[in-house]
């Protein structure tokens, strides 16, 4: 997943030049020296450093980087975040580091399953055969009733604090989903730019099946609460709120992408999810978003 993004067309020749001695480096596996020619990079022309530190952190985190650092990768995609608000890297620096918290705790994450794999087939082995088959024909059978199903969901129900969506029909939960937010998820949203997720009671609108996040549902924010709180703020109540997956190119993050809030105000799911959610899910269905 992780590949190097490195734009050219600088201003000035010094910068230029060091962009280009940095590429170069790169692409002949010299990580070291693209490394240094970063550091120059940031030491000299700070107007670029968003665009610098991005690319330091792919550097570090590149799988044939035989030295790579996750850890000083994540200071680098961290800093583009927290310093430069405005960058157009921040979003896919966000997405870098869920990418690099996923890979981190991979190896231990398999350990720490191998483990529990292996008391589990302890306990199962002093189980019958007929419990055993019993247990995998009710999975079985909970998949089928899952995939069987045409009746369209008549109300989401969105819950903030949980991290949790569900359908419902006819008050019966058809199925439930972990759920990532905006990056301040806390309390309604009350204007544009402050990464919460609405809360409320609202539909869907419309729906982009070339959404740049595999998928999409819009929410038909703002509503009259949401637009009194704004304009008693004298902001702009914002909008595009939406139940999405996971942005093109980053798919395989797969579950690991709900560890951490990183909308900047909707609602994220799997992309795999995102396709029942989508099928599930018609035009006017009602949406209640919980605290």
């Amino acid at each position: 997943m992780i590949s190097a993004v490195f734009l050219g067309g600088c201003s000035h020749t010094d910068e230029g030049t060091l962009s280009q001695e940095a590429n170069h480096f790169f692409n002949q596996g010299n990580y070291g020296a693209a490394l240094d020619r970063y550091e120059q990079l940031i030491a000299h022309h700070p107007e670029v450093a968003d665009r610098v530190l991005f690319e330091m952190g792919v550097t570090l985190a590149y799988p044939r980087n035989a030295h790579k650092d996750y850890h000083k990768a994540l200071e680098c995609f961290e800093k583009v975040v927290a310093d430069h608000p405005e960058s157009t890297y921040r979003h896919d620096s966000q997405m870098m580091i869920l990418h690099i918290h996923n890979v981190v705790l991979k190896d231990r994450r398999i350990e720490a399953q191998q483990k529990e794999l292996e008391i589990s087939r302890q306990a199962l082995a002093h189980r019958t055969d007929e419990v055993a088959n019993l247990r995998d024909k009710v999975e079985t059978l909970e998949a089928k009733v899952f995939a069987l199903r045409t009746e369209p969901a008549d109300r989401v129900l969105i819950e903030k604090k949980a991290r949790r969506l569900t359908l419902l029909t006819k008050g019966e939960v058809i199925k439930t989903y972990k759920i990532a937010l905006g990056g301040n998820p806390v309390g309604p949203k009350e204007r544009q730019g402050d990464n919460k997720t609405p809360e409320g009671i609202y539909t869907i609108d419309s729906r982009n099946g070339n959404s740049g996040y595999h998928l999409a549902l819009h929410i038909s924010y703002p509503n009259e609460d949401d637009k009194r709180r704004a304009q008693e703020l004298g902001a702009p109540t914002g909008g595009d709120i939406m139940i999405h997956g996971i942005k093109n190119g980053f798919g395989p993050l797969g579950s690991a992408h709900a560890e951490k809030d990183w909308t900047e105000g909707c609602i994220a799911v799997t992309n795999q999810e995102m396709e029942e959610i989508y099928r599930f899910v018609p035009n006017g269905t009602v949406v209640e978003i919980r605290p």
